[in-house]
C-alpha cells in the first residue's frame, strides 16, 4: 500500500488522467483508481472530493448533473483545456521528480 503522504502531490494528476478519455463521478474514480493501481493506492472519500474542489476552484475540471435511475442526480467531472495543461506540466514535474529521486535509492535496499 502506497502512504497517503507520499502520493498527496500527485492526487490531482491521477484524477486528470482518469478524466482525460471520458467524464465520471466520484465512485467510479475512486473505483478505477484502486484498480489501476492494483489496489496498492485507495484514495479516501473526502481526499477525493477536496481534490475535486480545488480542481474546480482552479478551472481545471467543471461539474455538471446527469439524471440517473429513480430520478437521483449524480455529479460527474471533465476536465478542461486549462487543466490538460495542468496536467502536462505535472507529468513533466513527476519526470523531474523521479529523476531528482532515483538519485538517492540505492538498488541493493529494494
Amino acid at each position: 500500500m502506497i502512504s497517503s503522504d507520499v502520493i498527496r502531490g500527485y492526487n490531482d494528476t491521477i484524477i486528470l488522467y482518469l478524466l482525460l478519455e471520458k467524464e465520471s463521478y466520484g465512485y467510479e474514480i475512486s473505483k478505477e483508481i484502486k484498480e489501476l493501481s492494483e489496489e496498492k493506492y485507495v484514495i479516501k472519500e473526502t481526499t477525493l472530493y477536496s481534490a475535486f474542489n480545488r480542481l474546480m476552484k482552479n478551472g481545471y475540471i467543471e461539474s455538471f448533473h446527469k439524471e440517473q435511475t429513480y430520478g437521483k442526480k449524480r455529479t460527474y467531472y471533465k476536465i478542461t483545456e486549462s487543466g490538460l495543461l495542468y496536467y502536462q506540466e505535472k507529468c513533466r514535474e513527476w519526470e523531474l521528480t523521479k529523476e531528482v529521486i532515483n538519485r538517492f535509492i540505492k538498488e541493493e535496499f529494494l
